[in-house]
């Protein structure tokens, strides 16, 4: 039986009962809802996450850099469970207003920088340390077109094709089709682009790849919302799994992937890596 057509009340009202797995926990309301003050280590940074595509960027981006030499750069990396709602903790939301995961504190000056969005994360990260950020004026430009490319991207692909295709309570076509042709379509810009060059801002691998490599790629390699691999049929776009396979077999990559998940819930130093590999079956 086809679904009666909805029709929108003159006001909208919340139903907090409209079901889903985050129904629990989302609301149209901003602010704290429970008093929580956050956890605060040894190192610069303190970064509160969680292992999704948004979360990876900022720990690819910290192991990079810490493998390049830039010590100055370690952090402690905090679960935060979204899923409990921990992100409306007061602590975290001082932090970040929008209560979303990543946020940041930068402890390594006079006084500390609170950082919220991935994005601004990265770039705060790119300048502070000279690194992964093209120095001309076109090739940064570049960059930050990309970059800025993947932020406007990923509500498409995650609360678009990844909710209404995997996570909302009931199948709706319109919505599926809708953001499968628009993810299909992001699929088919990147891939354009990398049949032109390495990576995305152009010879070099800068912050502009490790803000998309997660989202294309736990796409790309089937890890993201369910069958999408087969059902977008994404091992058409071989640029992009080109792309994929040179920068996953980064050691730093391989490493910022596992922080603030099941396998490492907090990185605190590079000895937690030995540990999750010792904990490895053989």
């Amino acid at each position: 039986m086809a679904e009666a057509e909805y029709a929108p009340p003159l006001v909208w009202v919340w139903d907090k009962t409209n079901g889903g797995q985050f129904a629990s926990i989302n609301r149209p309301t901003a602010g704290a809802q429970t008093e929580k003050e956050l956890p605060v280590g040894k190192h610069p940074f303190q970064l509160y996450s969680l292992g999704t595509p948004n979360g990876q960027k900022v720990t690819i981006m910290l192991e990079e850099l810490l493998a390049t030499g830039h010590s100055a750069a370690e952090y402690d990396a905090w679960m935060i469970n979204i899923g409990q709602g921990e992100q409306f903790g007061s602590g975290f939301v001082a932090l970040n207003p929008n209560s979303k995961i990543p946020a940041m504190c930068d402890h390594s000056g006079a006084q500390p920088i609170r950082l919220f969005e991935s994005g601004a994360m990265l770039l705060h990260l790119a300048e502070k340390f000279g690194a992964f950020i093209p120095t001309s004026a076109a090739g940064r430009a570049e960059c930050l077109s990309w970059l800025m490319w993947q932020m406007g991207s990923a509500p498409f692909m995650g609360g678009g094709y990844g909710h209404f295709y995997h996570y909302a309570p009931v199948k709706i076509e319109y919505a599926i089709n809708r953001y499968a042709m628009e993810t299909k379509r992001l699929f088919d810009v990147a891939n354009n682009r990398l049949k032109e060059t390495r990576f995305l801002s152009g010879d070099d691998y800068s912050i502009a790849d490790m803000a998309a490599f997660p989202w294309l790629g736990n796409l790309y390699n089937g890890a993201a919302y369910g069958n999408t691999r087969e059902f977008l049929e994404l091992e058409q776009y071989e640029a992009v799994g080109r792309w994929y396979d040179e920068i996953f077999a980064r050691p730093a990559v391989k490493r910022g992937r596992i922080v603030n998940t099941a396998k490492m819930p907090e990185r605190h130093s590079a000895a937690d890596f030995d540990a999750v590999e010792a904990a490895e079956p053989t």
